[in-house]
């Protein structure tokens, strides 16, 4: 679900104000930089929390600076709120970097009288400096990665939507939840809860909420009603806390950053030097080495073709055949074309002339240019704010063309997976029913690919899948529902596989059945409608084991779809393969569009006859290997640095 909607903001591409909150005293840090007796942070003494050194000797402050300079064209004005002790330190700082000293506001306090609060603080921004537009606040003793982040990405989609933003990131598993405010997101990013500090179970969520909010104009009163309201009542309010009452009042969205934030905040040493490690950990270690993941291929065994007619299938995930991309980091982006597949020398014209004959023009590189493209696009209208890294990435396959075995899908989902593992995309961002939806806009949408949701599904799952793509469940929620099935390991069923050595006879397959389809003729209504009952039929006779069932189902599959597509459809070379593998009584049906026919051997004394016949004949023979093992979920992120390959 996108929300990128035309709104008066985006029309007007109004500038906003920018405010830094500075004005925390650093009481726990600066008492146990007194007692340290090592001399090694007597350099820091009285140093504020967001001029502390960083990573490379760069300040918290610092790296903001630098984010907020290459975004400055968004902002009117920028201001500095800090105290009456650290006023000084934060002048010399803003003649250093140009800030107009004007625009320090000192808000009077000192250790002695304690902070006034974060909504406080903000408050006194708006009304001193009578801001009357959208507001970008900024906790200024934040350590992250400015190299990667890019502000204008939160503030682009802050103006490209209707109501408030508040950023977060995926935590850590080191990560405790009681030591963050932790938003709950509904699927249109919208945060519908945000807990401050919550204890162990009061929810699931691992978003840890970020001091990075965009509040818009129309929603300022509300900051000063707050404000006020808690000096009623003689409490500090915190800045979680007014964001929770926006959650509930106004329309707040989420942006996930691509990297973990540390909020300085009230912290001892010991915390201040385990931030340090950590984030000099990421940016000198990460992503050093290459991602690897791959993507099998599959074969239909049962229902197909109707899963593009709101029907219902069961494909197996193979491990003879898959596609694998790599994706390593690089100062450009650079999409490497195969060698094989994409080629751009030849021997001579004639060599040209006769590869481009048998392999037509539709290599991977098109595949990889077009998944990247649509990445981009789904992040940045999904609340996902990608890290601002380059890649090489590149790709291989050695699943057959042209023989209907998912081999163009499973490039793009080895590469979305690649994709999503660089830039800490998680299946909590992006899951696997999501995954195959995504893999076929790529091929539909982009390359004018004709397609279904079977192979992508497969693709994302993993192993042995039941699916129901009932019109009521499409049209509900945009995907079907999807069931994996265990397959008993003490008594596999014996598949095989045959496809064409020369795909040029496979057919043309889908005829003008969707036509007929769509018009309601009744053969090919009802025919889809049996599809889904041998479906059915064929997940119990599989849970239970009873294999001479399937193979029955299996025949009957292939018989109605030969009545319904025709002999002349279906291709002489195919129907020579279902001829030969009948002869020596194998169930067989065709596991894709054309070019290949899967079977189940029923009398395993055969199968040895049947490979001779078939490769006799010059069709290709193999023994399925299944894929048994489900996809484990796609959690890798930046902080998991160790983990550079998967699969």
């Amino acid at each position: 679900t996108t929300n990128n909607k035309q709104t008066n903001k985006q029309k007007q591409n109004t500038t906003m104000k920018c405010i830094i909150l500075a004005g925390g005293h650093a009481g726990r840090l600066e008492s146990e930089i007194e007692k340290d007796e090592s001399g090694r942070y007597s350099t820091l003494k009285g140093v504020p929390k967001a001029l502390l050194p960083g990573p490379n000797g760069q300040s918290p402050l610092d790296r903001w600076w630098y984010c907020i300079s290459n975004s400055s064209y968004h902002f009117s004005s920028i201001y500095l709120l800090t105290n009456a002790e650290t006023y000084k330190h934060y002048e010399r700082w803003a003649t250093t970097n140009r800030l107009d000293r004007k625009n320090i506001i000192n808000d009077g306090t000192t250790s002695a009288t304690g902070p006034r609060g974060g909504v406080d603080g903000l408050d006194l921004v708006l009304r001193s400096q009578e801001v009357d537009e959208d507001v970008l606040v900024i906790a200024g003793d934040m350590m992250f990665d400015p190299e990667s982040f890019d502000l204008t990405n939160v503030v682009k989609y802050f103006h490209n939507r209707d109501g408030n933003l508040l950023c977060y990131y995926d935590m850590a598993e080191d990560e405790r939840q009681s030591s963050r405010g932790i938003v709950e997101l509904d699927r249109e990013n919208k945060v519908t809860a945000l807990f401050e500090k919550p204890a162990e179970g009061v929810t699931d969520s691992r978003a840890a909420s970020v001091v990075l909010y965009c509040i818009c104009k129309e929603d300022i009163p509300r900051v000063t009603s707050f404000a006020e309201s808690a000096c009623d009542n003689s409490t500090k309010a915190t800045l979680g806390s007014l964001m929770s009452t926006l959650v509930k009042k106004s329309c707040v969205h989420g942006l996930k950053l691509p990297d973990q934030f540390d909020l300085i905040g009230n912290v001892g040493l010991g915390d201040y030097e385990r931030c340090l490690l950590r984030h000099t950990g990421y940016e000198e270690r990460f992503h050093k080495r290459p991602i690897t993941h791959h993507a099998y291929a599959r074969v239909g065994l049962m229902g197909n073709p109707s899963d593009g007619f709101f029907g219902k299938t069961i494909s197996l995930s193979i491990k003879n055949f898959h596609a694998q991309a790599t994706i390593t980091e690089n100062d450009k982006l650079v999409l490497e074309p195969h060698p094989l597949n994409d080629p751009t020398r030849f021997g001579s014209l004639e060599d040209l002339n006769t590869i481009s004959r048998q392999e037509g023009y539709q290599g991977g590189l098109r595949l990889m240019q077009a998944t990247c493209k649509r990445f981009y696009e789904h992040c940045l209208d999904n609340g996902i704010s990608l890290a601002k890294r380059n890649f090489t990435l590149k790709y291989d396959t050695n699943i057959p063309r042209q023989v209907g075995l998912a081999g163009s899908s499973a490039i793009c989902t080895a590469v979305l997976h690649c994709l999503m593992s660089f830039f800490g995309v998680t299946e909590r961002d992006l899951p696997k029913e999501l995954q195959a939806k995504f893999v076929l806009s790529v091929e539909v949408n982009e390359l004018g690919i004709n397609a279904g949701l079977q192979d992508r599904v497969i693709q994302a799952y993993g192993g042995m899948v039941y699916m129901d793509f009932s019109k009521e469940l499409m049209e509900k929620q945009g995907y079907g529902n999807y069931k994996y099935i265990a397959v008993k390991e003490n008594n596999p069923p014996l598949f095989w596989l045959a496809y064409l050595s020369d795909p040029s006879d496979s057919g043309k397959i889908h005829s003008d059945i969707r036509r007929r389809f769509d018009a309601g003729e009744e053969d090919v209504v009802s025919g889809m409608n049996t599809f889904v009952s041998f479906t059915d039929d064929a997940l119990a006779a599989i849970e239970a084991g009873d294999y001479n069932t399937l193979a029955d189902l299996m025949d009957k599959n292939f018989d109605l779809r030969r009545q319904l597509y025709t002999d002349k459809c279906l291709g002489d070379a195919n129907l020579q393969m279902v001829e030969i593998a009948r002869k020596h009584k194998s169930a067989v049906k065709f596991p894709g569009s054309g070019g290949a026919v899967v079977g189940l051997c029923r009398d395993e004394g055969s199968l040895w006859h049947l490979q001779r016949e078939l490769e006799s004949n010059g069709f290709v023979f193999v023994k399925v290997i299944p894929n048994l093992n489900r996809k484990k979920p796609t959690t890798w992120s930046r902080r998991d640095s160790t983990s550079t390959t998967s699969s």
